[in-house]
């Protein structure tokens, strides 16, 4: 693949890179915390180049739906205005990120960036068609995050050496990546971005 160039229509979607998901939180991801630099490069980029920045978040409740003492499949994680749900420190997130909060309804799960969120219109007003998707988890948000972009319209960019999969059955992170290929997203690593 040639080396893609950015330009004023480009965005970077960093989704859901959280405490609970890093390794040692209560819905830990294997490999998450090793994805940080990676993404720290990526958002250098797009903020040298006056990108826009995007960040994805979970912002449960503290009785969400998606909890197991609340019959769904997961353990308590991301509760809104807990450590959990904070960005972790090593996550180098310009101040002008915009913040896309997901799942605040008790009722109502969403996967998601664009579930319920602002994002689309945020997208909208800046002109922006083409969105570069890394973060967590690649079977789980950024799956379902690159699915809506492309049902939306945008072209999408799966930065592959910048995702980690919850991979509850073996291969899951791999079946989704191809999946995501499959409806037209775009895979590529840092070596593929014009610096």
């Amino acid at each position: 693949m040639k080396t893609l160039p950015l330009d004023a229509k480009d965005a970077l979607l960093v989704v859901d890179m959280q405490n609970d998901f890093m390794e040692g939180g209560s819905l830990g991801i294997s490999g998450s915390k090793s994805i940080i630099a990676v993404i720290n490069r990526y958002i250098e980029i797009f903020s040298r180049n006056s990108l826009a920045i995007f960040a994805s978040r979970d912002f449960h409740p503290v009785d969400h739906s998606s909890f197991r003492h609340m019959g769904g499949p997961w353990p308590v994680h991301c509760v809104a205005g807990e450590f959990g749900a904070e960005f972790p420190v090593e996550l180098l997130l310009p101040e002008d990120t915009i913040i896309i909060s997901k799942a605040e309804q008790p009722d109502k799960d969403a996967y998601s960036a664009f579930d319920d969120t602002c994002l689309n219109n945020q997208l909208e007003q800046r002109g922006i068609r083409r969105l570069f998707i890394g973060g967590l988890a690649t079977d789980y948000c950024v799956l379902h995050t690159v699915k809506d972009a492309l049902v939306l319209g945008y072209e999408a960019v799966l930065l592959e050496d910048a995702v980690c999969a919850v991979n509850q059955q073996a291969g899951d992170g791999d079946k989704a990546k191809v999946k995501m290929t499959s409806l037209g997203a775009v895979e590529i690593t840092l070596k593929h971005i014009a610096q």
